[in-house]
């Protein structure tokens, strides 16, 4: 039977069916697309590269045009900052809901390139069009550039044996953001008046552009960074799994030395959702050699972006393990597993037994549902 489940594809038909059918071979690729990895690498001249990522174009219409459409841009941009290239370009596919007015759009679009103007990216090429069938949150497709000499750029298929695993801001960020914005009644009446305004000011911290941009400061390589990776469907623990299984190396995680939020702790629990496995786009988790690892947090403290130490890289063939809340040295698992064998959900608690839809609650919030669905 085909598994039709929305969200990011994986197993063999991401690699039999996607993987292995990738057009004419190129020995200038030298990053190519694979389960884990945010960004593709070609050589274009000798000596330098340019970083790709490719996603949908998000957006999210309960945060308003200007948040939404940041947004949008920091989805792309945050993938292209984990090579460590500095950002340079994009081209853009909009195409927005046929009821969109014009007035609309173009408050949409003008925020959308102030977002990329901020993050010096210039919008070099795209399309625009409504059509049958577009409805929110995907309204089209775009992707983000980035350029810089060849020795300067990492991917998840770098980390090495020792090296320590540092995780910024905490778990959840975007989960929590945006239930918090999508249903402040419903979280309002679970958690109180300043913890809700305490989730929904992580809207802005949605992205790992400026920790990424800090860790490239800092060095990559044998310098101190050697890989980064944007916690987003699965969560930070899937986020450590897929850069592990990218760079094939085993891992040893405390889950406790990963900070959770107040407010995070307290809306997912409303939600009845895993913080560890939520989607958070916002977390950066990066490896780096082990004399630079104290280096690497204090430019993070520097740049007063929180993060902290949480583990080490093992050898290839090594397990890849957490320890659970009780010191228990049990599985690290990846993105949709859980103890059950049941898929878990990054998302809306729709399945849970004891909590209805929270799409339910407004039917607005549909477009969360989506977004936070693996």
């Amino acid at each position: 039977m085909a598994n039709n489940s929305l969200g990011k594809i994986g197993g063999t038909l991401l690699t039999e069916t996607i993987l292995g059918h990738l057009g004419a071979a190129d020995p200038e690729v030298l990053a190519g697309p694979r389960a884990g990895v945010d960004v593709g690498v070609l050589r274009v001249a000798p000596g330098v590269v340019m970083a790709f990522t490719t996603d949908p174009v998000f957006v999210l219409p309960s945060l308003g045009w200007e948040q939404a459409a940041w947004f949008a841009v920091h989805i792309l941009a945050s993938d292209a900052a984990t090579s460590g290239l500095p950002l340079r370009a994009m081209s853009v596919d909009l195409n927005p809901p046929a009821e969109l007015p014009d007035e609309d759009l173009a408050t949409l679009w003008q925020a959308y390139a102030g977002a990329c103007e901020e993050l010096g990216i210039a919008v070099v090429t795209g399309h625009t069009g409504r059509y049958a069938g577009c409805t929110w949150p995907m309204v089209g497709g775009a992707t983000c550039l980035a350029l810089s000499p060849e020795n300067s750029y990492i991917t998840p298929t770098m980390a090495r044996p020792r090296d320590r695993v540092v995780v910024t801001k905490g778990a959840a960020i975007e989960a929590t953001a945006l239930l918090a914005v999508s249903f402040p009644d419903r979280l309002r009446s679970q958690v109180g008046t300043d913890m809700l305004a305490a989730a929904q000011g992580l809207v802005r911290s949605m992205t790992v552009v400026p920790e990424a941009g800090a860790a490239a400061a800092y060095g990559v390589r044998d310098a101190g960074v050697t890989a980064m990776h944007d916690a987003t469907e699965g969560g930070v623990l899937g986020g450590l799994y897929e850069l592990a299984e990218a760079s094939g190396v085993g891992l040893r995680i405390d889950r406790s030395a990963i900070p959770i939020r107040p407010e995070v702790a307290a809306v997912c629990a409303a939600a009845g959702i895993d913080p560890y496995y939520s989607i958070s786009e916002g977390t950066l988790v990066a490896t780096v050699r082990p004399q630079h690892a104290e280096g690497l947090l204090a430019a993070f403290a520097k740049a007063d972006i929180p993060a902290a130490d949480v583990g080490e890289v093992l050898i290839a063939g090594a397990a890849r393990t957490m320890l659970d809340a009780d010191g228990r040295e049990v599985a690290l698992t990846p993105r949709g597993s859980t103890p059950t064998g049941k898929r878990s959900r990054d998302c809306l608690p729709n399945e849970a037994p004891t909590t209805p839809s929270w799409a339910d609650w407004d039917p607005s919030a549909a477009a969360t549902a989506r977004r936070l669905r693996p």
